[in-house]
């Protein structure tokens, strides 16, 4: 023993779980996590009672009140004394409170009650609209109204819960209102007309919803429909009141009539003005016709005014060259004259050409500038250095280094003291310069470079040729080098029209060479940078130069130069930082487009070895079908095409997860198709890239990429016609095919489906056989033809089941339910579906299973088993969704919208069918847009919105008619049921 006494060991107590209720649903308790039985109805009655009064007191007349009104039983005040020690239990202590012969919950913290958090959350949205932070507003609603779990103060009894109901739940609907409101000001008009469809079904006298719907639609271009509404809410509000539309609906309409400009887009605050700032004296002359780069003028003013009275402040700005780096420096300099009273020092260090300035040689014309004797001026850089840090200690002087070459050269040029500002420009990127603000000047805006074209060549010439001015620097690529020499080109020549220089930028081979005048030239611009370059990054550079798409990931680059990745990365990397090349995302590149035009010319003239350029096509093609083709395979487990496409020299990337392998199809999409469409004249190439074609057929689709993939698959087709080969025709045939089909061509595709089966018979190819009669036979189901269709889809079930290609067989035997449904049988539909599903989830296919689902749920809507036909279009809709299947999503809506309107849920099949025709927007064709259109009108008839549901028959009549399809008559009917009968 020590002999110190021992103190008792201190436990420090537990903090208790704070409670939380919620008011806005059912009367609910919990102590974290933990749900807690809050009693009886009328014990929920009487703590919603209190929570409500947020901490006032209620007398015990007040709670029997509210508890039974004006018939309360005989022992009243004891049940609800009761009551009160009940709550007290469930309670922290302290929290019920008894005073004055009441009661009081006190004591609850601003999350503990959902009532709070959301009058939080609405202040919260009401001050940043109020600020014009519209995105934080919304959200702040959104996450207000996600609160909310059904009916507030649900199954709570007596008076006052019925009045405390119906004020909230006149509440939430009015934040909904400011909710779409929001949604509607940030430009959502279209994602909010099927919600405002439902809302104004379930309150057809709440003339704001219908005026929120009569914008949504407007701005939709669906400005019949929009008055419809009016109409609809006209003849509703004098039925069922005898009154007219208030002044705000009438007005609307009024404005809708006149196509009120204001109307068609949301209201955007007035951008900021620009700093304005006099100009330095020892600069180089701005123009006068400087236009744009308002965000870049105002953010480096705000850099350089930093350093008034604190610290140096040093921004360096990089970009490719023509750009106008020198150009927006020199603007900002002169603005910035107010700021820099002690002088302003200007260099240009020729950093992009062979002959850099040497910084002890700029030190010595700086010196002299600033006042030192020519024979006081030091030897060394390090004294020169040294004496101008010091000539600017204490004074405020801004240094503008024009086209630096890297941080070496610019280090020993920057002030030291307070008060002074560097202001760089150069190709490279000065991550070297520790603590230097960093600006990457990109491209002008189309806007913006219409504006600097127009400055230049007049207002009367433009005007009357918009268009072909916008293609002009469109060409140019909104470089304002090249909008300069555009420009400037056309103002010499008084004859020219914009069309004719329009026409000349056309030819992308003579582009570059067309961006000359005078001593101005985008090409040699670029040379100078290409100069620079080492042995490795030159080639890189043209290489690239060669790949079509907007960009190009690191992995395909790195099949482009036969190269491990690690060191692709480097090169790409160092082009990166002398602006040769832009840093799109991680992981992916991009060349300006005249940077890529002068990148292939490059490779023309500088190829180092006979066939350079055509290898490195060949293997960016070979990479994209590799990949494809696993993508392919994981997505459609069984598939036998990617068996039957042409072989690959590289093995591709290989993917974890179908997450994994979507995302990268996804992604790159537009580089893929580039790819393959280049390959149109490469008949080496052709097969390899009709076969890509089919291995992404997804991209069809999907929607996202329906045109581009359709335009790919036109010109393999024609160039695969001029070759004259049997295979590579079919094969072509079938994308294109396959494309009208989800395009809604029925007839074209038919007849490409037909001769794919004569061309690949001949090249005994089987494949493309049994998918173009899969393709016939759902196509016959679509024209009417249900005995083709049958013929058809037999066929190819025979000829999959004779490949052993499973899922082949699954999609045939799915596409025959659908035409043993248009031929009434019932039994057999449903019955070939669920074989289909049998196949597609045995082999782990769920994407394809999704189109069994789809099938058997129109088999089972017909069988009047709607809830049944509901779950299984579901579970379709759920996989479509996470496929980015557009058009499969879309038209699995208008099949829950059909099973809607069979069940009588019209409000829910209108929102339904809204969100397909949102989803099919510009995908699917006219015929399925018609369809849903139908089962819209027949929707919104039976939720009394006749006029609207007119207007959607017209439409739909009026596609019909086009297209010469027989449902024209059903929807006559529909508009005109008496004539009809």
């Amino acid at each position: 023993m020590d002999g110190v006494p021992r103190v008792p060991e201190q436990r420090v107590p537990e903090q208790p779980v704070p409670l939380r209720f919620g008011l806005l649903g059912p009367v609910r308790a919990w102590r974290g996590e933990e749900a807690l039985s809050t009693g009886s109805p009328q014990q929920r009655a009487l703590l919603a009672a209190l929570l409500l009064r947020e901490g006032r007191t209620a007398t015990a007349a007040e709670l029997i009140d509210a508890l039974w009104g004006e018939e309360p039983p005989a022992q009243a005040l004891a049940t609800v004394r009761t009551y009160a020690s009940r709550l007290r239990k469930l309670l922290d202590p302290g929290m019920l409170v008894s005073e004055s012969g009441g009661y009081a919950v006190r004591g609850l913290g601003e999350d503990d009650l959902d009532l709070t958090r959301v009058r939080t959350l609405v202040a919260t949205a009401e001050k940043a609209r109020a600020t014009g932070d519209l995105g934080s507003a919304r959200a702040a609603l959104r996450r207000a109204l996600e609160v909310w779990d059904g009916e507030p103060l649900a199954g709570v009894p007596g008076p006052y819960a019925e009045t405390q109901r119906a004020r909230l739940q006149e509440w939430r609907l009015q934040l909904v209102e400011m909710r779409l409101e929001l949604d509607l000001e940030q430009g959502c008009h279209a994602e909010v007309v099927s919600e405002l469809t439902a809302l104004t079904a379930a309150h057809p006298l709440r003339e704001h919803l219908r005026e929120l719907l009569m914008l949504a639609l407007y701005r939709s271009g669906r400005q019949a429909e929009a008055l419809a509404v009016y109409a609809d809410t006209r003849r509703l509000l004098a039925d069922e009141l005898g009154v007219d539309p208030g002044p705000e609906l009438r007005e609307l309409q009024q404005r809708i009539l006149r196509t009120d400009p204001a109307l068609a887009r949301p209201a955007t605050p007035a951008p900021a003005p620009a700093p304005t700032v006099a100009r330095p004296a020892q600069l180089p002359a701005t123009v006068s016709d400087f236009t744009g780069r308002a965000a870049f003028v105002s953010e480096l003013s705000e850099v350089l005014a930093s350093a008034k009275g604190r610290v140096m402040a040093v921004s360096a700005l990089a970009g490719i060259g023509g750009v106008g780096k020198t150009t927006l420096a020199v603007h900002v300099a002169h603005q910035a004259r107010p700021a820099f009273p002690d002088g302003q020092l200007y260099v240009d260090l020729r950093g992009a050409g062979p002959s850099p300035a040497d910084p002890e040689t700029v030190l010595g014309s700086f010196l002299r500038a600033l006042g030192t004797a020519d024979s006081a001026v030091p030897d060394s850089l390090e004294e020169r250095a040294a004496l101008y840090r010091s000539l600017l200690d204490g004074r405020r002087v801004l240094v503008l280094l024009d086209n630096a070459r890297d941080a070496a050269q610019v280090r020993p040029l920057l002030p030291g003291a307070e008060g002074c500002a560097a202001l760089i420009t150069s190709r490279t990127r000065m991550t070297g310069l520790a603590g230097a603000h960093l600006v990457d000047l990109d491209v002008m805006s189309p806007k913006e470079a219409l504006a600097f074209f127009t400055k230049i060549v007049g207002e009367e010439r433009v005007a009357s040729e918009r268009e072909a001015a916008l293609d002009v620097v469109a060409a140019c690529g909104f470089l304002p080098l090249a909008i300069r020499i555009a420009a400037s080109r056309l103002a010499a020549r008084r004859t020219w029209t914009v069309s004719v220089l329009a026409a000349k930028l056309a030819d992308e081979r003579r582009r570059l060479d067309e961006l000359r005048a005078g001593d101005l030239a985008v090409k040699a611009t670029f040379e100078l940078g290409y100069g620079q370059l080492e042995p490795a990054q030159a080639r890189a550079f043209r290489l690239l130069g060669l790949a079509d798409g907007p960009d190009i990931s690191l992995a395909a680059a790195a099949a482009v130069l036969d190269l491990p990745q690690e060191e692709t990365e480097d090169l790409l990397e160092s082009l990166v930082d002398i602006s040769l090349l832009e840093s799109a995302a991680p992981g992916r590149y991009r060349f300006h487009d005249l940077v890529r035009l002068y990148a292939r010319d490059r490779a023309e003239r500088d190829e180092q070895e006979p066939g350079e350029s055509e290898a490195a096509l060949a293997r960016l093609l070979d990479f994209y079908l590799a990949t494809t083709a696993g993508v392919y395979a994981i997505e459609r487990p069984g598939d036998k095409l990617v068996e039957h496409l042409t072989p690959t020299r590289r093995p591709g990337l290989r993917f974890t997860s179908r997450t994994s392998a979507r995302d990268w199809l996804y992604t790159e999409a537009n580089c893929l198709l580039a790819t393959a469409r280049r390959q149109a004249d490469r008949p080496a190439g052709l097969g390899a890239a009709i076969d890509l074609l089919w291995a992404a057929l997804d991209l069809s689709e999907s929607g996202a990429n329906s045109k581009e993939y359709e335009a790919t698959a036109t010109a393999l087709y024609e160039a695969a016609r001029e070759l004259g080969v049997a295979r590579i025709s079919a094969r072509a045939l079938m994308t294109l095919a396959h494309a009208h089909v989800d395009g809604g061509r029925f007839d074209r595709a038919d007849e490409e489906a037909e001769q794919v089966i004569r061309l690949a018979g001949q090249a005994e190819d089987p494949l493309p056989v049994c998918w173009a009669r899969n393709a016939r036979g759902i196509i016959a189901l679509y024209q009417g033809r249900t005995a083709d269709g049958e013929e058809h889809l037999s066929e190819a079930i025979r000829l999959f089941r004779q490949l052993g290609d499973r899922p082949g067989e699954a999609s045939a035997l799915c596409n025959l339910s659908r035409i043993r449904l248009a031929a009434g049988r019932l039994r057999s539909a449903v019955d070939l579906a669920e074989q289909g599903i049998g196949i597609y989830d045995a082999m782990g296919n769920s994407m394809r299973g999704a189109n069994g689902r789809y099938a058997l749920g129109l088999a089972l809507t017909e069988s009047g088993r709607l809830d049944a036909a509901a779950s299984s279009l579901h579970e379709a809709l759920l996989v479509f969704r996470d496929s980015r299947q557009r058009l499969w999503e879309g038209m699995t809506l208008f099949r829950l919208a059909e099973v809607d309107l069979a069940a009588q849920r019209p409000a829910q099949a209108a929102a339904n069918a809204e969100r397909a025709l949102t989803v099919l927007r510009g995908i699917g064709g006219e015929w399925r847009r018609g369809n849903v259109l139908t089962v819209l009108g027949q929707a919104l008839s039976r939720i009394g919105q006749t006029d609207r549901a007119q207007v959607c028959w017209q439409e739909a009549l009026h596609i019909y008619e086009t297209l010469g399809s027989p449902e024209a008559a059903a929807v006559r009917e529909l508009l005109n049921p008496v004539q009809a009968a």
